[in-house]
């Protein structure tokens, strides 16, 4: 099994016809992922990489049995892009796009829960279950299928812990990049929750960063709910105060959010956290055997 993507997986690609949009449509298709349907208004009745292109999301649902949305629409238009899927009967959105306005993804959020769907991202890599199916721009060669589970708010230092787990003799069941900004869909605890339920997961591999409160909820959920065991790494252990580093919601305020408050929250519930992202495979070793 796997989580939230797999071999039932019929993906339309918002911003097709872009450059990015046509780029990773290409990766996907070579990676096997079922891409059935692209969209760009004004552009219906066009081909690429031999995908029908529609003119909008409800068409492509309604022509091609489409489940899943990839976004990969400029940050302009990105959030009535959201609104198109959510309206269309698509239930599962991985949102690409970057730089989106904190506020409007809070009304998109509320439209989205109403409407049962889930989000990942924005301003995320998106999700892979190595050997079945990958949605976004994560690299699909440098992972291998296996009991695994990641979840990250990091896009680059996804694909280095995802390295470190597979040189270790260890494969992914899913890999979730669940993006860096202040306002995401699909949380730690909301993933945590998933692989819990994932017969193929044995444990779960948790990469957070400074910044917001999610690790540390993470921690209370883990305490609380889990059987299965996590190892986590932190980024941004000597980064200042004040100053956002990397994501836009990767920044310390009032001394809340610190590296070193998300590694002792791990550690006081029994999650083992690595200084280094090469300790992660030494780590899955002793949490699992």
């Amino acid at each position: 099994m796997s989580i939230l993507v797999d071999e039932n997986t019929r993906l339309v690609v918002q911003g097709i016809t872009g450059r990015d949009g046509a780029f990773h449509t290409q990766k996907m298709l070579e990676y096997g992922t079922n891409v059935v349907a692209g969209v760009t208004p004004g552009k219906g009745g066009e081909m690429v990489e031999g995908i029908p292109v529609f003119n909008t999301v409800r068409d492509a649902v309604e022509e091609t049995g489409a489940n899943t949305s990839v976004t990969f629409v400029p940050y302009r238009f990105a959030v009535d892009a959201l609104y198109e899927a959510g309206d269309s009967g698509i239930k599962l959105i991985v949102c690409i796009s970057e730089g989106i306005p904190v506020l409007d993804m809070v009304r998109a959020m509320k439209l989205l829960s109403d409407r049962g769907v889930k989000l990942i991202g924005p301003n995320c890599p998106g999700v892979i279950s190595p050997g079945r199916c990958k949605v976004g721009i994560l690299p699909g060669h440098i992972f291998k299928k296996g009991e695994i589970g990641v979840i990250s708010r990091s896009g680059t230092l996804t694909y280095e812990i995802a390295t470190h787990i597979v040189a270790a003799g260890w494969g992914i069941s899913t890999c979730i990049g669940v993006g860096g900004d202040p306002v995401i869909g699909l949380k730690f605890i909301d993933c945590l929750k998933l692989f819990e339920e994932d017969e193929q997961t044995k444990g779960v591999v948790l990469v957070g960063e400074i910044g917001g409160q999610d690790e540390e909820e993470a921690a209370r959920y883990f305490k609380e709910y889990c059987t299965k065991p996590v190892v986590a790494f932190i980024a941004g252990l000597t980064a200042p105060a004040g100053k956002r580093m990397g994501h836009a919601g990767a920044i310390i305020s009032g001394g809340a959010g610190t590296a070193k408050e998300k590694i002792e929250a791990f550690e006081r519930v029994g999650i083992k956290v690595a200084r280094e992202p090469e300790e992660v495979g030494g780590l899955i070793q002793a949490s699992i055997g």
